[in-house]
């Protein structure tokens, strides 16, 4: 029977991101006779220029065991660039290996059968010679251990990956993973007031703002821009209304940053799965609005593509012309009841971390008295309009709306520390979302 190849893959960024003395490791550990052998004869005998492998030594004359090569991620253009890996950073991860191994991180009868390929970046701007030292000493160990240990489980990147910010990077393209959310629709067609209802909201990742279809009509999509100048890290959905042509709309909306599309469900299935499929494309989300269609569910049926959301909606103009015996109230709650029934016919859809691969929103006259029956039925989304964008006091009205939420909390409060191999997620027991 042939001997198994051993592979493992580990990770570690140690420092700040603002510190150029950072350190970030990557490395592979594996058998002399399987890829990571190959791979390692190859770096060492036909080095790039600028990249030129070394191996690991804790000084002159004495490698780290398992025998390992340090591979600069950034070109070594000058003396001074290559002395910090020939330096600092090539004794740290000697150490940090030899450590690994006398800690028991490293099988003591694995030293002469495996070898390790550790890729590390060295900023150019690095100018401290003990950072560099302890900061690659640290993330060679972390990176070690993770590789062996098949760190992050499964479950701990469902848990991180719609919530994590990059430290380097220094953005976080916000996502709806969490629900439920209230959406705030701003749809007055007044630039200036719908920027001052968004400075006045109160900071929640539990908001998400729309720019509403007859701001939208009046300001084009520079109004998007024009939000996102003052909302840098907020959701923004962009109420397009699209009937047709949505291939094009959505384009036009995603280049003004907009995370979500807005089209309407009386659209065409034909225009409706282009829609979908361009905005799924972009990484951006798909909205199907409900408005005025008569069967929802048989609509949604038809479609060979799946929304990432679809909108309950009553039009303001019906609300505010309610015929018959039948209250505003009884009427909204009536159309809600679809709520369930749509949550039904995604069921089998649920994404690997078991969330709903399909969220449902509502609209339509909702304020604190009418959200816990939307909620009740299993709405991901409260759509509020007038409640929040014309009150008076704007932050008192949307915490109002907050304070309705079950189990409220934001969703970061408790992140502390991004470097955090901890117990939050576990294997056995699942995700815990706190």
């Amino acid at each position: 029977m042939p001997k198994a190849v051993e592979y493992y893959i580990g990770e570690a960024l140690v420092g700040d991101s603002a510190d150029p003395n950072l350190a970030h490791i990557d490395l592979i550990i594996g058998s002399k006779d399987g890829p990571v052998g190959v791979s390692f004869a190859n770096a060492l005998s036909t080095p790039s220029k600028g990249h030129g492998g070394l191996l690991a030594g804790i000084r002159p004359n004495l490698l780290a065991k398992p025998i390992s090569l340090i591979v600069p991620k950034v070109t070594l253009a000058k003396m001074e660039d290559a002395s910090k890996i020939f330096g600092p950073a090539q004794a740290a991860v000697a150490k940090g290996i030899a450590d690994a191994v006398e800690e028991g991180l490293i099988p003591m009868n694995k030293i002469d059968d495996w070898l390790i390929i550790a890729s590390v970046y060295i900023h150019p701007a690095a100018n401290d010679y003990r950072k560099i030292y302890q900061y690659n000493y640290g993330a060679t160990k972390l990176a070690i251990q993770r590789a062996l240990k098949g760190y992050p489980p499964i479950e701990k990147i469902f848990y991180d990956k719609d919530r994590a910010k990059h430290p380097v990077a220094g953005i976080r393209v916000p996502r709806l993973w969490r629900p439920p959310y209230i959406q705030v629709a701003l749809d007055h067609p007044a630039l200036e007031k719908q920027m001052k209802v968004v400075k006045e909201l109160p900071k929640s990742d539990r908001i998400i703002l729309e720019i509403g279809t007859p701001f939208l009509k009046k300001y084009g999509v520079e109004s998007i821009k024009k939000i996102r100048e003052l909302a840098k890290d907020k959701f923004i959905v962009a109420d397009l209304k699209t009937l047709d042509v949505g291939k094009l709309e959505v384009d036009f909306a995603f280049d003004a940053t907009a995370d979500a599309v807005v089209a309407s469900g009386l659209a065409a299935t034909a225009s409706l799965d282009k829609f979908i499929l361009e905005a799924q494309r972009l990484g951006i989300h798909a909205f199907v609005d409900t408005m005025e269609v008569q069967n929802p569910i048989e609509k949604l049926k038809s479609l060979k593509q799946t929304p990432d959301v679809v909108i309950i909606h009553r039009a303001i103009d019906v609300e505010q012309s309610v015929e018959g015996d039948k209250s505003p109230d009884a009427a909204q709650k009536a159309r809600w009841g679809l709520v369930p029934k749509i949550k039904e016919l995604y069921a089998n859809q649920k994404k690997a971390s078991g969330r709903d691969r399909v969220l449902v929103a509502v609209a339509g006259g909702i304020e604190p008295s009418t959200a816990s029956y939307a909620l009740e039925q299993g709405a991901d989304i409260l759509i509020v309009g007038r409640f929040i964008a014309s009150a008076k006091d704007v932050e008192f009205a949307m915490r109002r709306m907050l304070g309705v939420l079950p189990g409220y909390q934001d969703i970061d409060l408790k992140r502390i520390h991004s470097e955090d191999d901890d117990n939050t997620v576990e294997k056995s027991g699942g995700p815990k979302w706190d």
